[in-house]
């Protein structure tokens, strides 16, 4: 039986230059089960990746902030909160690091992302004062609510699709999939992930990037 997948963006259907792949639209319009999309990423993003795609919009975005599945949106996290925070880190002379015109948080519903130029001693620091936590995904730092979990997206779009998260193959990269690991019931991160993905994953593929995915995809289609 082909799985339903839940499957990150950056590092994982991308290039080594951040590029989506563009296997990518060859590959998930044909998998006959759903497709779930589960990223960092801002709201649009995902979203955008489907409709080019052609496949449904099944998103968890903002790591589990924003869920979005057959005509159901839910959100989570205290975006006010992270304003707040951000507010007090710009003011200890911390800088965001996106320039004048901030698209990376320009539609963010959930939560506000820096870039990983920006310091991030002082961005934990802020954090822990508005009880806060920052995850680190490779690609950017994300200051968010504490419990705001793929994880937890994965189960509210399972619910709404009628599947058990355990039906779920997950695949990722980065510290934000290890929830999503934890609540799928197989996942694989690609040889490129983060320590704590690797270590949180089922398997490891012996390819990265989108290479690395395309290899799971390969084996479950069967």
């Amino acid at each position: 039986m082909v799985p339903p997948l839940a499957l990150d963006i950056d590092g994982t259907l991308t290039t080594p230059d951040h590029r989506v792949d563009p296997r990518v639209f060859e590959r998930l319009p044909e998998w006959p089960a759903p497709v779930v999309i589960a990223t960092g990423k801002s709201f649009p993003y995902p979203v955008a990746l489907c409709h080019f795609a052609g496949i449904p919009e099944r998103v968890i975005a903002e790591n589990g902030g924003v869920v979005c599945a057959d005509d159901h949106l839910a959100f989570q996290g205290d975006r006010s909160a992270a304003e707040a925070a951000i507010e007090l880190f710009r003011e200890r002379g911390g800088d965001l690091g996106w320039g004048t015109v901030d698209t990376t948080n320009r539609w963010r519903e959930s939560e506000i992302a820096a870039s990983t130029e920006a310091d991030e001693a002082l961005l934990r620091e802020v954090a822990a004062e508005f009880d806060l936590e920052v995850v680190d995904t490779g690609y950017a730092y994300h200051l968010k609510t504490p419990g705001v979990e793929k994880g937890e997206g994965l189960v509210a779009v399972a619910d709404l699709l009628g599947l058990d998260p355990s039906a779920f193959v997950a695949v990722g990269d980065s510290e934000n999939d290890v929830s999503l690991f934890e609540t799928a019931g197989e996942s694989y991160a690609v040889a490129n992930a983060d320590d704590r993905a690797l270590a949180a994953a089922d398997h490891v593929t012996d390819d990265s990037y989108f290479d690395g995915t395309l290899s799971v995809l390969d084996a479950r289609s069967q």
